[in-house]
């Protein structure tokens, strides 16, 4: 049965179009408006009441006329072809391959709404992801099935460290397949390039599927950016087997986006101008990372958020908190210091940890290393602040021995090249180094049982 078209816009309002309503419509239900040049745009049903409709406009509504642009509602919500054909190719914020690439045909087409595992449907996350980052592998370690957000702030490399996560991401023992999905919004076309040289540089794209939404894009399309990018990863987990990784730069943008389409509905807004309804939204996003009971693959999630002036407490930062297992936080003050990557651990945190990490998964004194590492290099930031108070000369030797600890760690464990590659063996290794130019007696979370397998001195007597 064919649509019927409607000349019935009561008004426009930034990217929005208020429609009368003349029969029932569907949350997310597709529109086609036919503009009186002839050119047609799509939209997607953003509300309905009973008496209006309100249409997001996804290509803007610059010339749409109230008299003489038609809509039509087509019955149906948005859907994304996908085949296995999607690795290796680059599309738009909305879906359409940008890479001149052929056309994806299609094995099945699947809503861009998706939805969140069936917590009785879960398994719990176990398995060990190796970034090749120490301060992710050693100590916030990326579970299979998380959900891992890096908080970030202006200014700060939390793209190139997206970028050497998704090249060196990989799934340790066997042979199973991993893929990437890279999932980019409200970017420069400057990032754009960047993203792409190092795809190319390095022969990630063809294990990667990658969605651009840049800076200049319609608002609107980048709501739409990380549900496709999530229907794309689902279809490779759940129905060809891949550990997929998800990365999202950068979830502010999406939620400026979902500030603006707010405020054009005028809407009562939330904490600091956002829509109430914010948190709900992320969770529609975080919540389809995940493992399936009798599904081979899975969703790992790892979005990219910079905090407005470095503001932990913002909505953003704040809600994601709430909803993620965890946070990377990256350093201005190591930033500073030309240190590479800048991330802090002693604010970061990856809840699950504990379950991936140890025994064949990693090695057995993971977690011993991990705890004694965090705790000497805390007690020795927090020397620095005595020392600019009292100096040097007033510290005990064990006290010296942690200070220059923690200068170390930064140094040598923090620091890495952005092409470094280190396997957990290679990481922890490098915190043994480290922990064995201190005494033994400071090295209180190791047993001795630990040491004298692990610690270097040991090794080298055996």
């Amino acid at each position: 049965m064919a649509q019927k078209e409607y000349r019935t816009i009561q008004g426009i309002k930034g990217p929005l179009v208020f429609v009368e309503k003349t029969h029932a419509v569907g949350y997310g239900e597709l529109v086609d408006l036919k503009l009186p040049d002839g050119s047609e745009r799509r939209g997607q049903v953003l509300d309905t009441s009973d008496d209006s409709v309100v249409v997001q406009v996804f290509e803007g509504t610059d010339g749409i006329d109230n008299d003489k642009t038609t809509v039509k509602f087509l019955g149906e919500t948005i859907k994304f072809g996908v085949s296995k054909d999607i690795l290796g190719r680059v599309f738009s914020g909305a879906g359409t391959p940008i890479d001149g690439g052929p056309e994806i045909i299609p094995d099945d087409y699947r809503d861009i709404l998706g939805a969140a595992i069936n917590p009785y449907s879960r398994a719990s996350p176990h398995d060990f992801i190796q970034t090749g980052i120490s301060t992710i592998d050693g100590n916030n370690s990326l579970i299979r099935g998380q959900k891992l957000p890096i908080f970030s702030g202006s200014g700060l490399p939390h793209n190139d460290i997206a970028l050497q996560v998704a090249r060196q991401a990989k799934v340790r023992g066997g042979d199973e397949q991993f893929a990437v999905v890279f999932a980019a919004m409200g970017i420069t076309n400057e990032e754009a390039k960047k993203f792409m040289n190092e795809f190319e540089r390095t022969g990630a794209l063809k294990r990667a599927v990658i969605f651009q939404n840049l800076a200049d894009d319609p608002a609107v399309e980048r709501l739409l950016t990380p549900r496709l990018a999530l229907t794309a990863a689902e279809y490779l987990a759940f129905d060809l087997g891949y550990h997929v990784l998800v990365i999202f730069t950068d979830v502010t943008n999406y939620c400026e986006a979902l500030r603006q389409i707010g405020a054009a509905r005028e809407e009562v807004p939330g904490r600091r101008g956002y829509p109430g309804y914010m948190y709900t939204d992320l969770a529609s996003l975080y919540e389809r990372a995940g493992v399936i009971k009798g599904k081979k693959g899975s969703v790992t999630q790892f979005p990219i958020l910079t905090m407005p002036g470095d503001d932990i407490t913002h909505p953003i930062p704040d809600l994601s908190g709430y909803i993620t297992e965890g946070q990377i936080v990256i350093s201005r003050e190591l930033h500073r210091k030309g240190v590479y990557p800048p991330i802090n651990v002693l604010p970061s945190l990856s809840r699950l940890m504990n379950a991936g990490i140890g025994g064949s998964k990693t090695r057995d004194d993971h977690k011993k290393v991990s705890d004694q590492c965090y705790a000497l290099y805390a007690e020795g930031r927090d020397l620095r602040g005595l020392v600019a108070i009292v100096g040097k000369d007033a510290l005990s030797k064990r006290d010296l021995q942690i200070l220059e600890f923690a200068d170390r760690f930064e140094d040598a464990y923090v620091r890495q090249g952005i092409d470094d590659d280190r396997s957990i063996e290679d990481t922890l290794d490098v915190a043994w180094n480290l922990l064995a130019e201190v005494d033994e007696s400071i090295l209180t979370r190791i047993d001795q049982e630990t040491l004298d397998a692990w610690h270097p001195a040991r090794r080298a007597a055996a």
